[in-house]
């Protein structure tokens, strides 16, 4: 086995809402606040939200999502209809991103000879870059337009972080024996490029989320 790994920054070409718990409720204080380091008070970007985002744009981007009945894709939706020009495909995504395997999987497993072993792909939580009086929240109002008058209603805040922040992004590969490292990496690639095609975090629809990434290719071991 082998790790490479893929270094780079991640710059909000729009405002960011990622959301996080709060135990207390404050009088006019913010609705939806972003998520944040405990120990330093500063927003991050959640490993888990990165990889989510790319396996599930992913699904879309192979047409794995009509099989899998809304749940992540895995064997068990790799019956005897299943097309075999997407077999390759679907393995590949489910090496990177690992699968919740139940006896139905093991089935299908078996009768198509392949194994998954461990989840290939690691990626850590995103740190912010700091820098000096840069400002790394904003307060952002929404509200519901009423259809037959016009007026706004039901107003409530947002936390977002700001256009121009940058991020630090950390992704591992593992390469074990057999593996095809080259679709691996590529599957990478695709996977950032559809994140920025599309909006990372909450509220896309609105134009939140817009990234960019600055390395897609440049791995090292």
């Amino acid at each position: 086995m082998k790790i490479a790994k893929l270094q780079g920054k991640i710059k909000l070409e729009s405002g960011l809402h990622i959301g996080g718990g709060d135990d207390t409720m404050k009088i006019g204080g913010i609705d939806n606040q972003v998520i944040k380091d405990v120990n330093t008070d500063m927003p991050y970007i959640p490993g888990s939200s990165l990889k989510g985002k790319m396996r599930s744009l992913l699904e879309w981007d192979t047409g794995l999502v009509g099989f899998g009945d809304g749940n992540p894709f895995s064997p068990q939706y790799m019956n005897g209809s299943f097309p075999e020009e997407k077999v390759e495909s679907a393995i590949n995504l489910m090496k990177l991103f690992g699968a919740s395997i139940v006896k139905k999987d093991e089935e299908v497993m078996e009768k198509r000879k392949f194994t998954l072993g461990i989840t290939r792909i690691n990626i850590g939580d995103c740190k912010i870059i700091e820098k000096e009086n840069q400002k790394v929240s904003e307060a952002k109002y929404e509200n519901v337009i009423d259809r037959q008058n016009g007026t706004a209603q039901h107003p409530r805040q947002t936390e977002r972080v700001p256009a121009g922040v940058e991020f630090e992004y950390d992704i591992r590969l593992k390469i074990m024996e057999g593996d095809d490292e080259e679709a691996l990496k590529a599957l990478v690639r695709r996977g950032m490029e559809l994140v920025e095609n599309d909006y990372l975090g909450g509220n896309g629809s609105r134009g939140y989320g817009r990234v960019s990434f600055s390395n897609k290719t440049e791995w090292n071991e």
